[in-house]
C-alpha cells in the first residue's frame, strides 16, 4: 500500500474507530528489553490507553505476552486477513513515518525521509549514532525465549555492513 493511501486510511480509521491508541517505546528501552519485548510492551501500553476497553485482542504475529486479563489470538500475517489488524498496521506505519520525518528534520544526513520503514540505514561512518539508535544490534541483545510454535530465530544476523537503526517501537490498539 502506498504512503498516500495509508495516510488517507489513517484519517478514516482515526475518525471512525470506536477507540484507537498508539504507543512509542524509546530506543533506550528497546536496548534494555530487546525489540520483541518492546513490541509486547508497546501493544500493552496502547491497549491500556484505549478510551473504550476492548473485549478481545487480535495480534498480528505468532506470539504475544501480556499481564492483561483480556482474551487474545495471535494471527500470522493477520494484517492481510482481518480489517482490525490491517487498521492497526496502517496507524502504526503512519505514526512511525511521521516520527521518522521529524527525525529527518533534526538529522537530515541520515536520509530518514527515504528510509522510514527499513530498520537498517546506510549510514556513512562520518555520521555518529543519534539518540534514536539502539546501543546494540538485536543479535547481540540478550533474548528471552518465549514459548513458540517453531524454533525460528526472532532476528536474523545482518550480512552487510549497514548500521542498525532502531526507532521507537510503535504499537497500536484498535477497538471497533
Amino acid at each position: 500500500m502506498s504512503a498516500r493511501n495509508r495516510d488517507t486510511l489513517r484519517a478514516i480509521i482515526e475518525r471512525e474507530s470506536v477507540a484507537w491508541a498508539v504507543a512509542e517505546i524509546p530506543a533506550g528501552r528497546i536496548d534494555e528489553i530487546n525489540i520483541l519485548n518492546a513490541s509486547f510492551e508497546g501493544m500493552n501500553t496502547a491497549i491500556r490507553q484505549l478510551s473504550v476497553a476492548p473485549q478481545f485482542i487480535a495480534v498480528d504475529g505468532n506470539r504475544f505476552r501480556t499481564q492483561l486479563t483480556l482474551p487474545y489470538a495471535c494471527i500470522v500475517k493477520g494484517d492481510g486477513k482481518y480489517a482490525d489488524i490491517a487498521a492497526a498496521s496502517v496507524l502504526a506505519k503512519t505514526h512511525r513515518d511521521e516520527y521518522m520525518m521529524r527525525l529527518h528534520e533534526e538529522y537530515p544526513q541520515y536520509g530518514w525521509d527515504r528510509n522510514k520503514g527499513i530498520p537498517y540505514a546506510r549510514t556513512p561512518a562520518r555520521h555518529p549514532p543519534t539518540r534514536t539508535y539502539t546501543l546494540s544490534p538485536p543479535e547481540l541483545q540478550p533474548r528471552e525465549r518465549p514459548a513458540r510454535i517453531t524454533d525460528t530465530p526472532e532476528v536474523r544476523p545482518t550480512r552487510s555492513s549497514r548500521t542498525k537503526v532502531r526507532t521507537p517501537q510503535t504499537s497500536y490498539a484498535h477497538n471497533r
